[in-house]
């Protein structure tokens, strides 16, 4: 799932010859007041027209490149390329995309009978379609999180359900069906079917479907028991590549003497792999110019440069030329960085010693450039207001700083959220009435951080995990959570597997098993 890179916008579900529209099954028919022929698909239908507009019972099914054309609203409001100052909320609409995409195509395969409930997770950005009042406020950062399930048995109902869920417009949609004016419209008034009708003929009440669906959850034990033995295939067969990715990158530590070698989205092994072979070829090519790298970490990701803590980011898109003129710019990126660390002693200096931070979990992803802007401008506005606060009287304390804030607050893990525009006076009434819970909150913050080092440790002995992690976006809270409810079970299907723990069921491409951390077990019911 994670080994390719992500499509562009415009070809995030395949070409239309992927998701051909397959045949409508045909149920036997009924009698009730002059109506007949109605099997469960129809009734579906029925139960959604209160929803939806009039116009859909009267439309013929999408093909898959109009399921595409009518989801460009929805995919340029979450698509991830614009979320790239904000990495979890990222990784989490691609994660969700992956999986919608594998829900459509699923759908669109010939004979298919039903597919399992998909609860997706979006976070939406504001646009002019879903701007209006009535609907839940968008965060300062101008996006929201929508979550639904995904129950749906044709593509119209489906781009229609997942439009509606965001807010967003569906009256598009109508001119992609020809027919809609010419087909006959049907009655306005919902038909309602009486229980015995459904005992009768056999037919599935579809509200008592539609109940069911919203009541179960997927447990822990019937996910493991559905999919633990395509994760044990998917990881043996990605061993060799594993093997190789180690050699590749131990090799490349060694020979440009690096600190790590990392990436911050979650490709595949195959595509890291791919990653590090062309790296290697530009070693050969420009080894002394690489090796003004020297003690620094390699992060693949988006956009070369040098990140806010001083890493060297490569961009995966970029031609080795672009990666050659960064390892040659590295010494002047050094000397900024040395200026920058300098203003944080500043700053640092102007706030009673509170130490500024760059937490890459919880930030936006910054260059060494913006980073040091956002500072400089933080910097100035101090100096023309200087705060009165004692020499040291709050060192101990951490703050990050940030730009698309208003007003200051404070983080659960104890550190301040600054603004870099901020009122000084109103920062520092707010600093001082919050240092007392900014410190018991870093005093629990690093007692959890004990625990959760040591349920992890646990949870691997038992288990018998190969590898047990989780995804940035997971808190310690939620892992010690997840952890000690795992050590009550028994589960002998994670014996040698990758585990990560994440906010949604999926096996990866190469083998990890990713389960929310609030997994459910037993009799899943809201």
């Amino acid at each position: 799932m994670r080994a390719q890179a992500r499509p562009p916008l415009r070809a995030e579900l395949g070409s239309s010859d992927l998701l051909r529209p397959a045949p409508e099954g045909r149920a036997s028919g009924a009698r009730r007041t002059g109506i007949s022929g109605l099997g469960l698909s129809d009734h579906y239908r029925l139960c959604l027209e209160k929803i939806f507009p009039h116009w859909f019972l009267s439309s013929r099914t999408l093909s898959g490149a109009e399921a595409v054309n009518a989801l460009r609203p929805f995919y340029f409001a979450v698509h991830p390329d614009f979320f790239g100052q904000h990495p979890r909320e990222r990784e989490v609409n691609e994660n969700s995309l992956k999986r919608l995409s594998v829900y459509l195509e699923n759908l669109q395969k010939p004979g298919f009978r039903s597919l399992k409930p998909t609860p997706l997770t979006f976070y939406v950005r504001e646009t002019e379609q879903n701007s209006s009042e009535g609907q839940e406020p968008f965060s300062t950062s101008g996006f929201r999180a929508v979550k639904f399930t995904l129950h749906t048995r044709d593509l119209l109902s489906t781009v229609l359900y997942i439009l509606n869920s965001c807010s967003l417009s569906v009256e598009h949609i109508q001119s992609l069906n020809t027919n809609v004016h010419s087909a006959k419209r049907m009655s306005d008034r919902p038909i309602k079917w009486d229980k015995s009708y459904y005992y009768f003929t056999g037919f599935k009440d579809p509200h008592e479907d539609l109940e069911q669906v919203s009541r179960m959850e997927t447990t822990l034990t019937s996910w493991l028991d559905n999919n633990g033995k395509s994760a044990v295939k998917k990881l043996k067969n990605s061993l060799p590549l594993r093997k190789e990715l180690e050699r590749l990158k131990d090799d490349l530590s060694h020979q440009l003497q690096l600190s790590d070698i990392r990436w911050q989205r979650s490709w595949g092994i195959a595509h890291r792999c791919s990653q590090l072979h062309s790296l290697g070829r530009l070693a050969q090519q420009n080894l002394e110019t690489l090796k003004n790298a020297k003690g620094c970490t390699i992060i693949f990701t988006d956009r070369s440069g040098m990140s806010a803590v001083g890493h060297v980011m490569l961009g995966t898109m970029d031609v080795h030329h672009h990666w050659t003129k960064l390892f040659e710019r590295l010494p002047s990126y050094f000397d900024l960085q040395r200026r920058l660390m300098l203003l944080e002693d500043q700053i640092s200096y102007l706030l009673g010693g509170m130490q500024v931070v760059y937490i890459e979990e919880l930030q936006p992803v910054l260059t060494l450039e913006e980073y040091y802007s956002l500072l400089d401008v933080f910097y100035n506005r101090l100096l023309k207001n200087r705060i009165p606060f004692h020499p040291r009287s709050l060192r101990g304390l951490q703050m990050i700083l940030n730009s698309d804030r208003y007003a200051p607050s404070l983080h659960e893990l104890g550190h301040f959220n600054i603004p870099s525009l901020c009122d000084p006076a109103n920062l520092q009434w707010f600093i001082l009435t919050k240092a007392q819970q900014a410190r018991d909150n870093m005093k629990r913050k690093e007692e959890l951080k004990v625990i959760e080092n040591e349920l992890i440790q646990a949870s691997t002995k038992k288990f018998s995990l190969e590898k047990f992690y989780k995804e940035p976006s997971v808190s310690s809270k939620q892992m010690v959570d997840c952890c000690k409810r795992l050590l009550e079970q028994s589960l002998p299907y994670l014996k040698g597997m990758h585990l990560c723990i994440s906010h949604f069921y999926s096996v990866m491409q190469d083998g990890d098993l990713c389960i929310p951390w609030n997994w459910k077990d037993g009799e899943a019911i809201k």
